[in-house]
């Protein structure tokens, strides 16, 4: 790896770019699909991004024919697994060859595409793993760093299905002359208005406008640039006889040439008239060819018995170098597949992790790439110190002026004083009360300037 290496663990590395590749292994035994699973797993890292190139592998089939000296693009396989991208269009590939069991022929089948967005896999330059299950049941699964990413059965979520229909359009059909598909006709009792014009163009000049005032009819709109000189290199005998460059008539700001009123709607315009549709009384439907029995039609219930393979292969092409491969692993448990990304892939993540950038540095990088981050970054570290500062900031009041301080908030009341206070509310005040000092009766407590209780 270029980045977050693990020490003494190495891959294998696609190196050019624009160019076919191709290398395979021999399996130390056939697979042969029967009653266990197959599980196939291995690691890609686009080391510099991609392009448009795959990173798919091929598990090759069981032929007396293969020879892996001689591998190709069109050597026969069993199984396609992996991701692939080119442009904006990011997929990863499960397509296996079934084949036809009257015929013999092998046809390619599709599973659907993920629901997930790739594109992460394909451009943060991480080492991803790749794993897929395909099950006795005729089930599958596909992971991406152990996280589910597809799943379906090979009987139902695959194109073109495994299965060709049992009936299919008779060839020899032909729809018969007579036969009426159209579901709207012209209504034939339908009569042209007397009144339909159908010369009347659809526009006409405007006959309320008005030449502007300062329009030059004789005046060009475009003359010769006066500033323009001949350059030196000019050759008349070469070139020809030189003629400077027009620019438009600066005195044409109004408008210059022969003026013409502006074009508005007709009114009066109609068209061409036509009669109405109406619903066809002679209407029968939507022609198709009957059905006849298909000659070709199987019924395949256990598409997991594909063909046996014996060699695993990469047949690729990439316009981006660099592509990394490790710890290619065939086996029938996910346990087993589990455990090697335990040894091999978790020591690659727990590196590139350890290695990852912190925030402030994220930040960075991405403003770098999008400038207009940076003005986010301004508000959004400016709207807290504004709500700090409006919080905290002393704001000036205004208060009524109430007289003089009263300290009658701080006096001590007992239950007489609080029911005579409530009597003198009652009953209206006298000026001469205002000026009155109130003496205090018995079992009053008053304050004293140094804080003292006198009884």
């Amino acid at each position: 790896l270029k980045e977050d290496q693990v020490p003494g663990d190495r891959g294998l590395v696609l190196k050019s770019k624009a160019k076919h590749h191709a290398i395979s292994a021999v399996l130390a035994k056939p697979f042969v699909f029967s009653d266990k699973p197959l599980v196939v797993q291995y690691e890609v890292n686009f080391q510099d991004g991609i392009d448009c190139g795959g990173a798919y592998i091929k598990l090759l089939a069981d032929t007396d024919d293969l020879i892996l000296e001689n591998f190709y693009d069109k050597t026969s396989y069993t199984i396609m697994f992996g991701p692939d991208k080119c442009g904006e269009d990011y997929k990863l590939h499960l397509i296996f060859r079934h084949k036809h069991p009257k015929t013999g022929a092998f046809e390619e089948k599709h599973a659907k595409p993920p629901d997930v967005d790739l594109k992460e896999f394909f451009t943060d330059r991480k080492t991803h793993l790749y794993t897929l299950v395909m099950n006795p049941d005729d089930t599958f699964e596909i992971f991406i760093d152990q996280k589910v990413v597809n799943q379906g059965s090979l009987l139902e979520d695959v194109v073109p299905p495994i299965n060709p229909p049992r009936e299919i359009d008779d060839p020899n059909d032909k729809k018969p002359d007579e036969w009426d598909d159209r579901a709207k006709i012209p209504d034939p009792s339908a009569v042209k208005p007397e009144d339909w014009d159908e010369n009347e163009p659809a526009q006409i000049e405007d006959s309320s406008a008005v030449k502007p005032d300062g329009w030059l009819d004789d005046e060009p709109k475009f003359i010769p640039n006066p500033s323009a000189k001949k350059p030196d290199d000019w050759s008349d005998d070469m070139d020809g006889e030189w003629e400077a460059p027009h620019m438009p008539n600066p005195a044409c700001q109004i408008g210059c040439g022969e003026w013409k009123p502006p074009m508005i709607d007709n009114p009066k315009y109609k068209g061409v008239w036509k009669p109405p549709m109406i619903n066809n009384p002679s209407y029968q439907g939507i022609w198709s060819p009957q059905k006849i029995p298909n000659p070709d039609y199987f019924e395949d219930d256990h598409p997991f018995l594909l063909t046996s393979f014996s060699a695993l292969g990469l047949e690729l092409w990439s316009m981006t170098p660099n592509i990394y491969f490790d710890n290619f692993i065939i086996c029938s448990e996910k346990e087993v597949a589990d455990r090697w990304a335990e040894d091999g892939w978790e020591p690659k993540i727990m590196v590139a992790n350890a290695n990852e950038p912190g925030m402030l540095k994220q930040l960075t990088t991405a403003a770098e790439e999008h400038p207009w981050l940076w003005l986010m970054y301004l508000v959004m570290a400016g709207l807290p110190i504004a709500l700090v500062t409006s919080f905290f900031w002393p704001r000036k009041k205004k208060y009524e002026d109430t007289g003089p301080k009263t300290t009658d908030i701080c006096k001590p009341q007992t239950k007489a004083a609080l029911e005579q206070g409530a009597e003198e509310e009652k009953a209206p005040e006298k000026p001469e009360d205002l000026e009155e000092e109130k003496q205090p009766s018995d079992g009053d407590m008053v304050i004293v300037e140094k804080g003292e209780a006198v009884l």
